[in-house]
């Protein structure tokens, strides 16, 4: 689960509809908003930063 007191990186699997996204968070799989975060940075491959299922940035 990638709710925790800090944000955890992700790989971005599949852009599904409805904001969200199918992510790689090393320890299985789990769908997670993407509202919060650029459309254009959203994509397979893309590393995010999350916490409690909501993309909240892009790591440096």
């Amino acid at each position: 689960m990638t709710c925790s007191d800090t944000a955890v990186r992700v790989r971005v699997l599949r852009v599904l509809d409805d904001g969200m996204a199918l992510v790689d968070t090393g320890a299985g799989h789990e769908e997670v908003s993407v509202a919060l975060v650029p459309a254009d940075v959203v994509a397979p491959g893309a590393v995010l930063l999350v916490h409690a299922r909501e993309a909240i940035g892009v790591p440096r």
